[in-house]
């Protein structure tokens, strides 16, 4: 088992919630997959190595994936949520509004805007999922 893949069975486990043979399936489905995934194609992956793990079963457990905080789902214009494992608490993205595109990068530099909000407002911040929009060096040429 990956790391990744530890740390949110220990979340799950430290939470009080059981780790089942589906909920074990639907967290390795959601590393491989590198955390950028919709509900369908999560459940369709699950599927292929778990095939009596059901749609209802994973879209629960990303509910309450979100719930713990490792999770999040973003909507970048497709419809369909994507669901983004937070490494470290956070996620980064910059977004091309004309393609599309996603390109993710670590070390956003938010962390410092999170906390002085979070001192600010009298808030305890969690994590964070910082996206930037624009167009990328393909579109504006």
């Amino acid at each position: 088992m990956s790391d990744q893949a530890e740390r949110l069975v220990s979340c799950l486990v430290e939470g009080g919630y059981r780790l089942t043979p589906a909920r074990q399936a639907i967290i390795d489905a959601l590393v491989n997959s590198h955390g950028h995934i919709t509900a369908d194609d999560l459940a369709a992956l699950v599927h292929e190595t778990s095939p009596q793990t059901g749609r209802m079963t994973v879209y629960r457990t990303l509910d309450l994936l979100c719930d713990l905080g490792l999770v999040r789902p973003i909507y970048q214009g497709t419809g369909a949520a994507h669901y983004v494992l937070l490494t470290g608490g956070s996620h980064h993205h910059l977004i091309c509004n004309s393609c599309h595109r996603v390109f993710e990068f670590d070390r956003c530099g938010a962390g410092d805007l999170a906390q002085t909000l979070g001192d600010r407002f009298n808030f305890q911040v969690q994590s964070h999922l910082l996206e930037v929009y624009g167009l990328c060096e393909d579109c504006r040429e």
